[in-house]
């Protein structure tokens, strides 16, 4: 039986990261990796976007805008979000990116193999594949398991999911300049629903139709809203290029209480997403890195992770929107509407102090907040 330092189970963006930041720390040279995943890893199968004002990954950036808008029924605005630029990545580009850099690191490995369990035996861990068994000093999971939220009550699970359409147009209706955030202008049905554009020219773009929702939908009802929503745009004649789908828990579960000293969960998995918006790819960049830094020092994954004043934000968030999920175009239009909005992504990237925390905290409906509030203030 094979033995590696560190074994990952699955290999999406949170893997991949985790290793790109341990071959760009410098400091993993000595470690044996092996990275598992039942898919190989060369489809274009999602579409990362982010808010930057860095140059990283510039190279793979396949689209970047300096302008966003936000929209609902009533009214529509540019958004000022200096110092940030909104950015976007192919999943493809992004795999391609990282496996070359893997493949010049002798000591990292890939497999194509279906995992189906791992343990933490005390002083190594045993991970069982369809073809095969390895032992390792330290496993990262981020194969996601939703019966770990399921099975419990006391943090209610939201889901973001979407179905998108890169489409080629016959009209040149597109401003390829400005990324459309949200568009809530779309019937919410009970829900908390929006359009998601993003223009690559004139006439191509990508339209996703996003709901932060307790329940999926059948995939003909998001087209339907797709189809009218195009149509509403002045299209009357367009070419689906590629179609993509997902759906990302949005929930405050306490994922890290399921690591081990020697098992970690990252991604998804292991709560990496962004609650109260499903953002991921930021997160991600910033959880990795702290990874990597803190496998220089520790060797007790339990003691990894912290809450802190940003997951208590999101927690009162999800528990607004769980109990009444048609206030999500309310909730957002209070706070774009009138809000500072490269202070809002700020606070969104969890990076705001406390005066500024508070700039964004006011723009949010009163009522809904302190009931949630006052019913954690009992629960906690």
């Amino acid at each position: 039986m094979k033995h590696y330092n560190y074994i990952f189970t699955g290999s999406g963006l949170s893997a991949l990261m985790t290793v790109y930041e341990m071959i760009v720390s410098n400091t993993m040279k000595d470690k044996s990796i092996l990275l598992l995943d039942v898919d190989a890893k060369k489809s274009n199968d999602r579409t990362w976007c982010f808010w930057d004002d860095s140059n990283r990954f510039e190279e793979i950036i396949s689209k970047e805008w300096e302008n966003t808008l936000f929209a609902n029924e009533n009214f529509r605005k540019q958004l000022n979000i200096e110092p940030y630029h909104y950015k976007m990545i192919q999943g493809s580009d992004f795999y391609e990116f990282i496996f070359k850099k893997i493949s010049k690191n002798k000591n990292i490995h890939f497999l194509q193999d279906k995992v189906i369990d791992f343990s933490d035996l005390g002083n190594h861990c045993l991970v069982k594949t369809e073809q095969n068994s390895f032992t390792c000093n330290k496993v990262f999971n981020s194969i996601f398991n939703p019966n770990v939220i399921t099975s419990q009550k006391k943090y209610p699970l939201l889901q973001q999911h979407f179905i998108g359409w890169f489409i080629k147009s016959k009209e040149p209706v597109f401003d390829e300049n400005s990324a459309t955030f949200m568009d809530f202008s779309v019937r919410q049905k009970g829900n908390t629903r929006f359009m998601y554009v993003l223009p690559t020219s004139k006439d191509e773009a990508l339209l996703e139709y996003t709901l932060f929702s307790k329940d999926l939908l059948s995939k003909e009802e998001y087209e339907t809203e797709i189809v009218l929503y195009i149509k509403n745009l002045g299209i009357t004649e367009y070419e689906i290029v590629e179609k993509e789908q997902g759906n990302i828990p949005m929930t405050c579960f306490l994922f890290w209480k399921n690591n081990s000293k020697n098992i970690i969960h990252i991604g998804s998995a292991g709560g990496w997403t962004k609650a109260s918006t499903g953002f991921t790819f930021k997160n991600v960049t910033k959880k990795s890195k702290q990874l990597v830094t803190f496998l220089a020092t520790n060797s007790d994954f339990t003691k990894f992770h912290k809450k802190d004043k940003f997951w208590f934000y999101d927690l009162l968030f999800i528990d607004v929107l769980y109990q009444n999920n048609a206030l999500g175009s309310k909730l957002f239009s209070n706070l774009f509407k009138n809000g500072n909005s490269g202070i809002i992504l700020k606070f969104l990237d969890e990076e705001t102090a406390w005066l500024e925390d508070l700039k964004v905290i006011l723009k949010c409906p009163k009522i809904p907040f302190i009931k949630a509030l006052i019913g954690r203030l009992f629960s906690m």
